[in-house]
């Protein structure tokens, strides 16, 4: 099973722990992109997908119903950080960070679509000071985001601007970032297994918001951000994956799924109820 070492994804983890559920996964570390794709190779047989890749392989991979990181308005930590106003950014040159594509394909598209900008864009590690170098804007997630937005944008005079905040004003729906997602294959031959699985993130969300304030106090031990910012953040995601955020599913696919690499229309496959004794 996959595992995002970003502190967004900590409240979907941390009732893991708690509840023993750990002892019986092998949890693979790394980013957003380079799990998604061991989970489209195969490598893993559940884990969390960055949006972008589960609609590119939706044929060969099933979503877990009401388990998602997203947001219903401002996200915080997947952000635009900029020198000058966007609608100053046609022909500059833009850093995209190279964690994860779905935050990118969101940035691009609102610039093309809400500003009318065209940058040039390029690839590189998500580090704020070595983009602004070469860039006057820069596309970050993650925890990188909530650094560069809340400590060093601030101190360079930068503007932030964000992705999340951006979507729903223009839209008025959700947005979802990242789903779980198991192989179709897999699901075929543990289908106990992945309902055993999916059950465990939604007790672990559960149990982790219903005590955010001691996963903040926690995380803020080992992070650069207080406990009282991590569950104000904590509180901010939006952890489900209901109608609303299938919705905003949708639109993002009908805006971007031609130039993306999935249709317009691609169909999104939700885990359905086992029977009792499936569970």
């Amino acid at each position: 099973m996959g595992h995002i070492q970003f502190l967004n994804c900590l409240p979907l983890y941390w009732g893991l722990a708690r509840t023993g559920t750990l002892l019986d996964l092998e949890l693979t570390k790394d980013t957003p992109e380079k799990l998604s794709e061991q989970l489209v190779r195969g490598d893993l047989d559940i884990g969390p997908v960055t949006l972008v890749e589960y609609l590119r392989h939706a044929d060969r991979l099933v979503a877990f119903p009401d388990l998602a990181v997203g947001c219903d308005g401002p996200v915080m930590s997947c952000v635009i950080v900029s020198q000058r106003p966007l609608k100053e950014l046609d022909g500059a040159r833009v850093a995209l960070g190279s964690t994860s594509r779905t935050s990118v394909r969101l940035a691009q598209l609102l610039l093309a679509e809400q500003y009318g900008v065209a940058p040039d864009y390029y690839t590189c590690p998500p580090d704020l000071g070595v983009m602004m170098q070469e860039a006057e804007a820069a596309v970050l997630i993650g925890d990188a985001a909530l650094r560069a937005s809340l400590h060093d944008a601030p101190r360079l005079g930068l503007q932030v601007h964000d992705l999340g905040a951006m979507w729903k004003e223009w839209t008025g729906l959700p947005f979802v970032f990242a789903v779980w997602a198991v192989r179709k294959e897999y699901l075929a031959e543990q289908p106990h297994m992945v309902r055993q699985a999916h059950r465990a993130f939604l007790a672990s969300r559960d149990l982790s918001l219903e005590e955010v304030g001691k996963v903040a106090e926690q995380a803020a031990r080992w992070e650069s951000f207080d406990a009282e910012l991590l569950e104000k953040y904590f509180t901010t995601l939006d952890f489900r994956f209901g109608a609303e955020q299938l919705a905003g599913v949708r639109e993002f696919a009908r805006l971007t799924g031609p130039s993306t690499g999935f249709p317009a229309d691609v169909e999104v496959e939700l885990l359905k109820p086992g029977t009792p004794e499936n569970y």
